[in-house]
Order: C-alpha cells, then structure tokens, then sequence
C-alpha cells in the first residue's frame, strides 16, 4: 500500500518518538482518498491536530515524489470505515494543501526553554536567540559549529519554533534531505516546486552542511537558494559539526557567504553544564535520579548529549522491567558495559598529556622520581586517573610506568587522592572535570 511507503520514508527522516507517537497511529483510508486528495484516520483529536501542523506538508510532498500528485492532507478522526465521531468531540482539520502550511517537520521539545546554558555554550545560544528575535537582521547568515551531539540541532529547532509559532514560514532540512529533494525534482522535471518551497519561506534551517562537501551541483542550486533569500531579507541558519574555513571541497563563493554573516562555536560542555543539562532531559522526560547518579552520568559519559539522553532512558527502561529504583549501584551495573568500552579507549599516555597540560607540569617530570610537591601531586593524580578510567590500572604496571618503588606506593598515591576528595569538593570538581576532558580527547 503506499501509506506503507510514506510512512517508512517518514521513519527515516523524523525521530523515533515522533513516529510511534504520531504517524504510526494513522490510518490511511483507501476508499475516501483520491489522487489529489489524501484522507487519514486517528482516534486522537491531539494526533490529528498536531500531525496536521508539523506534517502535513511533509506527508504530501512524499506523495508527489511517488505518485507524481501533490495531494490535499485531510485528517479525520473516528474509525476507518464509517469515521464514527466522538459526540463531544467532532472533529474534523482543515483540508490544507502542503504549499499553504507554516512549517516543515520541527521537534517541539527543542525549544530556548528547554536549552541548558553554560558558558560552553552560551554564544551560540545568545546569536541564536538574537536571530528568532530579530531575523534577517543582526546575524544572517548565522553559522552553528560544534561536536556531534552538544546542541546544534536543538538551537536550530529552537529559532524554527519559536518563529513558526509567531506566523512565519520555516524550512528545516537537513543538507542530506535539501540534496535528495533536489535529486527527486530534477527526476521528475519538477524544479520549480522545489524552488518555489526553498525560496519563499521566512526562514531556511538547513543542518549538517558539512556533507555539501564536493557536491557541486548541489553546492550551485545552494548558491542560488541561498542568495534569493539574502536578497530578500529572509533568516538563514546552518549548523556543521566544524568551522566552514574546515570544510573541504566547498565552493569559495558558498565559502564567502557563509563568513559574511556570524559563526557561533559550541564547545564541549564542563562537569556543571553536563549535570544540569542531564537534570534536564529527567525533568522532560519525567525520570527521577538522584543526585549521585546524575553526577556519576556526567563523569562516566563522552560530552555526546544524544547519548547521555539514551543512557537516562536506558536506565528508566531497565528500572521498570526489574521494578528497581535507579540507585549509584543499579545505574553502574547496567552501564557497566558501556563504560568499560570507553576505558578501553583510554590510555595513560592520554592521562598524562590531559594532567600536564591542565596542572603545567611536564610529562616527563609526572614520569620522573621527582619529591617536588607539585610534581607529586600530579603523579598522584595520574594515578587515581588511570585506576577510574583505563583497563591499563593495575598497581604493579602502574609503579613501572612512573618510576615509583614497588605497588604499595601507588596504593598509598591512590588513598591520598581518595581522602582528599573526601574533604574537599573543589578538588573533587576538579577530578571530574579532568574525567570529562580525558574521556574528550
């Protein structure tokens, strides 16, 4: 059938809880719906009106490039059948053509709101807000660069949202979908609806642009696109996971454009914006974990959001099936493996090169026999280091390595630096923060 089409292509561009909790409960009527019309069906009057506003043009434009019609979106609800009606609740959307829609698909809890700020991140969030506020004026184009999952996306969705729900019309792609819907309209000899929807909107989100690398012909339909909407004072806003000066195989000119406006870098986030951000994403998701746990996630984990996010719904999930409060202990054992994967990407060396650069200490003086204080200091933290994040923190080897005369020093090391944890929480900070930069590297 070929809502069975639509909605595996749907599933391939929108996230997994957007699909279980919206396309998957439609229901296509084959009987009602024509070629210029298509009707669907959910018991949900929320499904429905919130399908009908963030997908509508997305489900019609899908339609055109199997069918070669751009039908009309109708959502009922009731049953499939008959259409029964709840007394109360009559309800029937708007026949709406997709040309007429607002918005392309947007994640609607990707909003300012719900953004953590830190001071990792606090530039791009300023540029980003000063843009939905006030744009195609102060930065356009504006440029988001930054590692996988640090927040880009959510930026990007966050200005999409806010100026769709004040009227204006917005285009959010990824520069994946931009190409494949350029492709499909040179197919179908259709380039004038795919310019008519890049061209006449208010604002073009347009993420990982990174992959127009060596793309040319895209590049040059990306040229144009882009200059219409500048002409006309219309906002653009791309995010990459580097500076665009880094991308290679992009055009000069596409290259001066993307300079002409501002670039916005987000960083790695530090140990209190990670706990924040985590006591976040429990507060959204309504998971409750103490304070510990956030904590031993925030120091445990890469800097990756998305998986951060995973691992709290990872940790829900398995708290359920085995009716257990999430405790310290309970959230160890089920990342166990996921940790030890980690630890064994990290080595000493690593260790030494992070505590040398932050302490200022040589590495060959961490290395050395050395009765300095300062040196020893960093000794011993390499020391606690390694026996928390590498599958290399047996005390023997460890004594070797450092030059140090037998196990029992390391051992003594190890204590010393566990004590003064204890009683001190700006040191204990400090360790983690190491942790988070190691794990980064």
């Amino acid at each position: 059938m070929i809502f069975d089409v639509i909605q595996n292509l749907l599933k391939q561009e929108i996230t997994k809880i957007d699909y279980e909790r919206y396309i998957k409960q439609l229901t296509f009527d084959e009987k009602k719906s024509k070629s210029d019309q298509v009707v669907l069906i959910t018991s949900n009057p929320y499904i429905a009106k919130w399908t009908e506003s963030k997908f509508a043009s997305k489900i019609a434009h899908l339609f055109e490039l199997q069918t070669g019609t751009k039908p009309t979106i109708t959502i009922l609800v009731g049953k499939k059948d008959g259409a029964k009606f709840p007394p109360e609740e009559s309800y029937k959307l708007p026949t709406i053509s997709a040309k007429h829609t607002k918005s392309t698909i947007l994640n609607p809890s990707f909003t300012f709101d719900s953004f953590v700020v830190g001071s990792s991140n606090q530039f791009a969030y300023n540029a980003a807000l000063s843009a939905s506020e006030k744009p195609g004026k102060d930065y356009n184009p504006l440029f988001i660069c930054g590692g996988v999952g640090l927040g880009k996306t959510h930026l990007l969705n966050a200005i999409g949202n806010k100026l769709s729900d004040s009227g204006k019309s917005v285009i959010y792609a990824t520069i994946e979908q931009f190409m494949n819907d350029f492709t499909s309209h040179i197919r179908n000899q259709t380039m004038d609806r795919f310019r008519e929807k890049y061209r006449n909107c208010d604002l073009l989100l347009i993420d990982d642009v990174q992959f127009l690398s060596k793309k040319e012909q895209t590049q040059e339909e990306f040229f144009h696109t882009f200059n219409e909407l500048l002409q006309h004072g219309k906002q653009i806003v791309m995010t990459s996971d580097k500076h665009p000066r880094k991308i290679s195989g992009l055009d000069e000119r596409l290259l001066s454009r993307f300079a002409s406006g501002l670039t916005a870098d987000i960083q790695k986030p530090e140990l209190e914006t990670k706990i924040a951000i985590i006591e976040k994403k429990c507060e959204i998701n309504g998971i409750p974990l103490d304070h510990e746990v956030v904590q031993y996630i925030a120091a445990a984990l890469d800097d990756n959001i998305r998986e951060i996010e995973g691992v709290i719904i990872k940790l829900n999930a398995f708290s359920k099936m085995m009716n257990q409060k999430i405790s310290l202990d309970f959230a160890k054992s089920v990342l166990k493996d996921q940790i030890k994967e980690t630890k064994d990407h990290i080595t000493i060396e690593q260790i030494i090169e992070v505590v040398s650069r932050e302490l200022n200490i040589k590495p060959s003086e961490i290395r050395s026999k050395s009765r300095n204080s300062a040196i020893v200091n960093a000794r011993r933290v390499v020391i606690y280091l390694a026996r928390n994040l590498t599958t290399q923190n047996s005390m023997t080897p460890l004594a070797e390595y450092l030059g140090m005369k037998d196990h029992t020093a390391v051992s003594h090391a190890y204590k010393k630096i566990n004590s003064i944890i204890d009683d001190n929480a700006t040191f204990a900070s400090k360790m983690e923060e190491l942790k988070t930069k190691i794990r980064s590297k």
